[in-house]
């Protein structure tokens, strides 16, 4: 009997010349997950440790080119989507992945770790109207939740409401990131109606670059795998947490976390 070729994910996000978040983070995620990462690269960025020192988008025909390259012959189990700097790249992908059968992960990036604007200010609108309602699970953190919604987190009690805020405007799960708090990493899943809540205990590691693109490669992995959104995101905070505690001191900033802890070195 044929054995089945390994699960595919496309990431469509940006590229980090720096290596620790972006493009390269989600494709080093899936390797070490064990499935077959591709990428549509949507924008350049000179990126370091210290933050961006500058942003170069691609033209929305050049993403569109390499999305249909990759889902038309060899096809995905899953994409996840990233940097999307301008409006006409939110709402081309979001046209993209409404015509694929697939899960998709949108993690609505905003800022860098460093603070660093990732998105125009008139993409905000795109990204409510055309890219969260394509998501399977979209995966914002407070930052991104108060830029989308309005709404501000400042305690584990309004993590609901945030969820809320962000469901309204149509993704299937949305997973909020409460790693901006005090106390235990915790982050609340759910689709309106089930909870399920992730508690991690907080790491004195400094060197976190990188954690949000690595967190929702993951969960596209463990959803090409067949796993439900829930199994999927519970793995997918289990190797995080394990990534965040092995990250590495990388130039004179914040470093990365590190995608290959599970491997022997």
């Amino acid at each position: 009997m044929k054995r089945a070729g390994k699960p595919r994910v496309l990431t469509v996000a940006g590229s980090d010349s720096g290596g620790g978040a972006g493009i390269q983070a989600d494709l080093k995620t899936m390797l070490a997950l064990g499935v077959h990462g591709m990428s549509v690269i949507t924008a350049v960025t000179a990126q370091n440790s210290l933050g961006v020192q500058g942003a170069w988008e691609l033209p929305v025909a050049a993403v569109r080119a390499q999305y249909r390259s990759v889902v038309d012959d060899i096809g995905v189990q899953a994409v996840k989507t990233g940097m999307l700097a301008s409006a006409e790249l939110v709402e081309g992908v979001a046209e993209l992945i409404a015509a694929t059968d697939a899960p998709a992960v949108i993690d609505p990036v905003g800022v860098s770790k460093h603070g660093d604007s990732l998105l125009a200010s008139e993409a905000l609108e795109s990204v409510r109207r055309a890219l969260l309602p394509v998501a399977t699970v979209a995966t914002p953190n407070l930052d991104e939740v108060a830029q989308l919604t309005g709404v501000r987190v400042e305690s584990e009690a309004g993590l609901r409401e945030a969820a809320a805020a962000v469901l309204s405007y149509g993704p299937k799960w949305a997973l909020i990131k409460g790693g901006h708090l005090s106390g235990d990493a915790v982050d609340l899943l759910t689709d309106g109606s089930a909870e399920h809540w992730l508690r991690a205990p907080r790491l004195d590691n400094r060197h976190t670059h990188g954690t949000g693109c690595t967190l929702a490669s993951a969960i596209a992995s463990q959803l090409a795998k067949g796993r439900p959104v829930p199994e999927a995101v519970a793995a997918a905070k289990e190797y995080v947490t394990g990534a965040i505690r092995a990250g590495f001191a990388l130039g004179g900033g914040i470093g990365p976390v590190d995608h290959g802890w599970r491997f022997p070195t």
